[in-house]
């Protein structure tokens, strides 16, 4: 019940029907994981099949949104390649495909990587709404900075630049005084 994909060379690629691995036909017909018989119904064999290949799928802009943040926690973290390699005890090249992107962690790895570097996974995969999203939380979180954001809207642009100044004259004041 298997059903066959390609063929390539001389050697034909199937499908198990029972554990769906895709394989080369192995001598004996067997699948090489659960070991039931690869059975193909004979139809016309298929030529080659051309593949699309998409180069901003989400996976690779997700792979590029992690490499990025693993060398930005890495970096102000003040840690080499090596260092980090050595605390997820991987080669330093693994770490180095990662921040260029050439390599997606396994969630076991992403666990791995983020406890070498000391954060949540949710750091290393999150965009960039997401880290605005907990920018914003940050402010409102604060009640002043909570109640003057609620009474900015009904200010004219005029008076939304002279509270900005009067707050910068402030902390620049306070700056100079301490």
């Amino acid at each position: 019940m298997a059903t066959t994909l390609v063929s390539v060379d001389s050697r034909e690629v199937v499908r198990c029907g029972f554990c769906t691995l895709i394989q080369f036909r192995t001598s004996n017909s067997l699948c090489r994981k659960c070991h039931k018989p690869l059975h193909v119904e004979e139809a016309e064999k298929p030529g080659p099949v051309a593949v699309e290949i998409h180069p901003a799928e989400p996976s690779a802009e997700a792979g590029l949104r992690v490499a990025g943040q693993v060398r930005e926690i890495r970096r102000a973290r003040h840690l080499s390649q090596r260092q980090l390699a050595g605390r997820m005890e991987v080669p330093r090249t693994y770490i180095s495909k990662i921040e260029n992107g050439k390599a997606i962690p396994t969630l076991g790895s992403l666990e791995r990587l983020a406890a070498a570097l000391g954060v949540d996974v949710c750091q290393l995969v999150r965009d960039a709404r997401s880290r605005r999203d907990e920018e914003v939380t940050a402010v409102l979180d604060d009640t002043l900075l909570a109640e003057i954001a609620a009474l900015l809207p009904s200010l004219s642009p005029l008076h939304r630049s002279l509270v900005s100044e009067a707050a910068r004259e402030m902390a620049l004041g306070q700056r100079r005084t301490a």
